[in-house]
């Protein structure tokens, strides 16, 4: 299995470049690096609606060790990169440091909303919104067996 991309190694190889053709590139080329989910995850629940391209979502809860493990695919090159990106945010967290993390910032920090189409801006927050969705839930179901 390839291995995640770190936040800290997208960075440092954004911050690295200077041409938005070379940032593309290595979105592109994290993106290709990515576990293709199996065809099975590859249905109309997972969708993710809002996005230009398809994008199928899925997520498991480790309850012992608090974390969030998602599973995040498209069938287009530059959001498979986007998608690296956000699951070196999110990707094996909890769901409290999943709704803390301002992952704006982070877009701003790395200039990909400047740089992305309205529609391909849109889909990343519908993708992200999903994300927080997913994160609430398993937050909430939590909250709710520690105190029952």
């Amino acid at each position: 299995m390839p291995a995640k991309q770190s936040l800290d190694d997208i960075r440092s190889t954004f911050a690295f470049f200077d041409e938005w053709q070379d940032k593309y590139r290595f979105l592109i080329d994290i993106g290709r690096r990515l576990e293709e989910l199996p065809a099975a995850d590859k249905k109309e629940d997972n969708l993710v609606r809002g996005c230009q391209s398809q994008v199928w979502l899925t997520s498991r809860f480790d309850a012992e060790r608090d974390r969030v493990h998602l599973a995040i695919d498209s069938d287009a090159h530059i959001v498979r990169g986007l998608i690296a990106v956000v699951l070196a945010a999110y990707d094996g967290r909890s769901p409290d440091e999943i709704l803390d993390f301002d992952i704006q910032a982070l877009f701003a920090e790395l200039d990909l909303i400047n740089h992305l189409s309205p529609t391909r801006g849109n889909g990343l927050n519908a993708m992200v919104g999903r994300i927080r969705s997913v994160a609430s839930g398993y937050a909430e179901n939590e909250a709710q067996s520690n105190t029952g």
